[in-house]
């Protein structure tokens, strides 16, 4: 008898997990289904499950097709799993390929391909909420999208529109997606959802076009350079009722949330003064699409957690800006925001190299965030008695998109109390400071 194994978290179980499930157990005679519990999702970084180990359980038992289903419930019991039952053949999807290469000292492993061409329609009606997401713009940041979206529940990204037809299509055929569209339009009649991800310049008609359609939009940041336009979609996306999620992925992360509410607790005192720098030489993190230069690509990060920190009633901003003397990008700029009782200075650069850090000065002591600390893992506090120190840790798993993922999800399902993260006033500060730095005569490099 030839045995198989497979594992899954099965949430709101869909024609897709049906699918695999049938072609995992053409391979052999007996078919182990491992479910994993909530304690190991949460362990690994899976977000959003929306059901529990038992009901998960259920999902699959009811299918018929497990002769046997076991609870996974910690890193390495896959190899004790098969070693114990006798297994012959591992199989798992291919978005996980290369992951799971180390049992092949124990069976056989099999990569299945991501089930095709799966009637739209039947997932939305058939799936209990699985939200269809398409792709506008077939980069890189795509890419790490699709990557990151088995790591949240609820969430499947069937399809991805370019302006560049060919690039779309050996993009769906690279990453295992079901359709590449070949108009915007056509896009948006077939998801529920899209992730832009196209330069700035043309990512505010994008998002207007899929508001109108009545598509929820993840969108890169800024979604526009103008205070003017920012408050326009984020009001038309009010007035229909649909998720504008502006993907400063910073903001949606537990380590920044929780650094911003202890800073502001007052357990450091009064907030007198914000330090915040992100530079980067190469083509490193965050990612943007825009290629536009340190203030479009990079800004918006130090400006929210300003915002975050000491709010959007600032009463001045001065700038500083170095810009390429041949190609007009701004390679470097200081921004200054002053408050009535505080002050802020934010540092970006690309071709730069500075110390990528957060300072937060309270009246009682200070705050600091190592780099990068726009992925906060670590902080501690500093005061005049050393014996009140305290240092913090949090835990960010994979890549920030998961938790952008995390809150289109939760946003669509209509939990708005989730919108605190970043709300449509924060995106539409940072969008005024960005346009009044914007219009800064510049220093030739």
């Amino acid at each position: 008898m030839r045995t198989v194994i497979t594992y899954g978290t099965y949430d709101m179980f869909h024609e897709g997990h049906r699918r695999l499930l049938e072609r995992a157990r053409e391979l052999g005679d007996w078919l182990i289904v491992g479910v994993t519990s909530d304690s190991y999702d949460l362990s690994r970084g899976k977000l959003n499950v929306q059901q529990s180990t038992l009901e998960r359980v259920e999902n699959v038992r009811n299918t018929g097709l497990a002769d046997q289903v076991l609870i996974e419930e910690y890193a390495g019991q896959k190899i004790l799993d098969i070693q114990e039952w006798g297994v012959d053949v591992f199989a798992i999807g291919s978005d996980w390929l290369g992951k799971f290469d180390y049992l092949k000292d124990y069976c056989d492993v099999v990569y299945l391909d991501r089930t095709r061409g799966v009637s739209s329609t039947k997932l939305r009606n058939e799936s209990m909420g699985i939200h269809r997401i398409g792709l506008v713009g077939a980069g890189a940041e795509a890419e790490n999208l699709v990557k990151e979206a088995r790591y949240v529940s609820g969430i499947s990204v069937e399809a991805v529109w370019d302006p560049n037809a060919e690039k779309a299509a050996s993009f769906a055929s690279d990453m295992e997606l079901g359709w590449a569209y070949e108009s915007y339009p056509d896009l948006l009649s077939n998801v529920d959802a899209v992730y832009i991800s196209t330069p700035v310049d043309s990512r505010p008609d994008m998002i207007r076009q899929a508001l109108q359609a009545d598509v929820r939009v993840l969108s890169e940041s800024p979604l526009t350079l103008s205070k003017e336009e920012t408050e326009e979609l984020t009001g038309l996306a009010e007035r229909k009722d649909l998720a504008l999620v502006e993907g400063i992925r910073t903001a949606y992360t537990p380590g920044f949330q929780r650094m911003v509410a202890y800073a502001r607790s007052g357990s450091i005192g009064f907030i007198r003064s914000v330090e915040a720098t992100l530079t980067r030489v190469r083509g490193t993190e965050p990612v943007s699409a825009s290629d536009a230069g340190a203030i479009a690509e990079l800004a918006v990060y130090p400006l929210l957690t300003v915002l975050k920190l000491l709010g959007g009633e600032y009463t001045d901003v001065r700038c500083r800006i170095i810009e390429s003397g041949t190609t007009k990008k701004h390679l470097f700029a200081r921004i200054d925001l002053e408050y009535p009782r505080a002050v802020a200075s934010v540092k970006v650069g690309i071709g730069v190299r500075a110390e990528n850090d957060l300072e937060i000065a309270g009246t009682r002591g200070s705050l600091y965030v190592p780099a990068p600390w726009w992925r906060t893992q670590h902080y501690e506090t500093r005061f005049e008695d050393a014996n009140e120190n305290e240092e913090f840790y949090d835990r960010l798993e994979g890549d920030e998109f998961r938790y952008e993922l995390a809150e289109l999800s939760s946003r669509i399902r209509g939990n708005g109390r989730s919108a605190y993260k970043l709300r449509a006033e924060d995106s539409v500060s940072i969008a005024e400071v960005v346009e009044l730095i914007n219009g800064t005569t510049p220093i030739k490099a």
